[in-house]
């Protein structure tokens, strides 16, 4: 190494050093042991390897500025004016307590099984084969199915031909937009509602009108009045542990909502992100109990799998469900056979179903330690419900907290969180956080409380 190195500061940049043969014959040395060397003079900076080229003096370039100033001309006006990266996608370091992601922790996913799939999965013809264009048959009947067993006996299921599969929710959730409202055209959605919906909204050049929604779901009332003031033929919404606020509407209202949808000759994209996440409550999707093609039911297992199985289904009835499958076929052809063959071979296994039963109490147990570490040391972040399922607490702070330096504070004391206004569609009524009790490390929650606690007490001293 001392020899190379001396070599290397008299050579010109981006010299190529000799081969591994004849630097095991110079040296007398073993192949490993030039290896080894090579390795460390790679790690400290002083060479550069190219697998199958050789290893070259590491290239020294000028250190200048970067001028993109064209680009603006370029690019013109964005089409977006929302924030690129939301806080719930932020990536922090393992020392940080983070109470913003929208992922659970890998504590609480089905690691085996994904491990297992992935490795049956590389030894199929998943590897190779091209799949159709609406998924794999044996996935879209496994999704018809679950709606099924909770269908009523006097409704019809869905088919398995009902069932389009996307590469994730978000792709569903754009092209369904794109395909039932379109450009310039009214879009209801509840408020707060999931940010990743508005953002496919603005993509698809949709309108968004807000519908207030609570603990219960949307006023009836209010809702029949948007679409009459609108003339909205679509209504988005997350009857089940919603995110952010983890509303689950009640019997009665999901009945009336169906009615006012109905009535209006409209679709309710219902989105299920939640399904697998049930603590007190099974959620049944209004999907199970509408076979007249109102409710286009969006179910994603990205989540409740893996981040790295990202596989969702739309299903949808009549001409909605071909409009959809022909924009989807236009965007990405179709999804990789092997994540679908990975999604299928979990869901379908005798574990997957034993890995759910354990879920349900293992939340329930994060969700009431953070409760508990909120009331003890920062009484004035209250949260709205005490979800029955889902990933999350939606929690009201006093009047006139300035949100963003109660994030920067937070942030500069080690705690990640997320402010509530990226989950409303227009002005926030008032001044919310979401936390996320799913995340890593439980065990920090008391602390995170604390510095939540005090951060606020800053802002608002007795």
């Amino acid at each position: 190494m001392a020899d190379l190195r001396d070599w290397i500061a008299s050579a010109p940049s981006g010299a190529k050093l000799p081969s591994t043969r004849t630097l095991v014959a110079r040296y007398t040395a073993s192949p490993v042991t030039v290896q080894k060397a090579l390795r460390t003079l790679v790690a400290q900076g002083l060479v550069e390897s190219r697998p199958g080229v050789g290893t070259f003096v590491r290239v020294v370039r000028p250190a200048r500025s970067a001028d993109y100033s064209w680009q603006t001309a370029a690019l013109g006006t964005p089409r977006s004016r929302r924030a690129q990266l939301f806080t719930s996608l932020r990536t922090v370091p393992n020392d940080t307590i983070a109470l913003h992601s929208g992922y659970p922790d890998r504590e609480l996913l089905p690691v085996r099984l994904v491990r297992a799939a992935f490795t049956r999965a590389a030894r199929s013809d998943a590897v190779l084969d091209r799949p159709p264009t609406a998924g794999l048959p044996e996935l879209q009947a496994w999704f018809a199915t679950e709606l099924a067993t909770v269908a009523p006996a006097a409704v019809m299921p869905p088919m398995p031909s009902d069932v389009i599969v996307f590469a994730g929710s978000q792709s569903g959730l754009n092209t369904t937009f794109q395909s039932l409202v379109g450009p310039g055209r009214p879009l209801l959605v509840e408020s707060p509602t999931y940010w990743g919906a508005l953002m496919a909204a603005e993509r698809a050049g949709v309108r968004v009108i807000p519908v207030p929604s609570g603990p219960h779901g949307p006023r009836p009332e209010e809702l029949a009045r948007a679409f009459e003031q609108t003339g909205a033929r679509a209504f988005y919404a997350q009857p089940h542990f919603a995110n952010p606020t983890g509303a689950q509407w009640t019997p009665p209202a999901a009945d009336r909502v169906l009615e006012v949808v109905r009535e209006h000759g409209a679709f309710l994209v219902e989105d299920d992100w939640a399904h697998d996440f049930g603590i007190e409550s099974v959620p049944v999707p209004l999907a199970a109990r509408d076979d007249s093609g109102h409710v286009i039911y969006l179910r994603s297992l990205t989540k409740s799998v893996s981040p790295s199985v990202r596989i969702a289904a739309v299903v949808a009835r009549g001409p909605a469900r071909d409009r959809i499958l022909s924009d989807a076929q236009a965007e990405s052809m179709y999804v990789s056979g092997l994540l679908q063959a990975v999604a299928l071979d979990i869901v379908t296994h005798p574990g997957w179903r034993t890995h759910l039963r354990g879920l349900g109490p293992r939340l329930a147990n994060r969700r009431d330690l953070l409760l508990t570490a909120l009331r003890e040391h920062a009484p004035g972040v209250v949260p709205e419900l005490v979800p029955r399922g889902g990933l999350n607490l939606w929690a009201r702070l006093p009047e006139r907290t300035d949100v963003a330096r109660l994030i920067r504070d937070c942030e500069a004391a080690g705690v990640i969180a997320a402010p509530g206004d990226e989950w409303f569609p227009g002005e926030p009524p008032g001044a919310y956080l979401r936390l996320n009790y799913s995340g890593p490390n439980p065990g920090a929650f008391g602390d995170g409380a604390r510095i939540i606690g005090r951060a606020l007490a800053g802002q608002h001293p007795e």
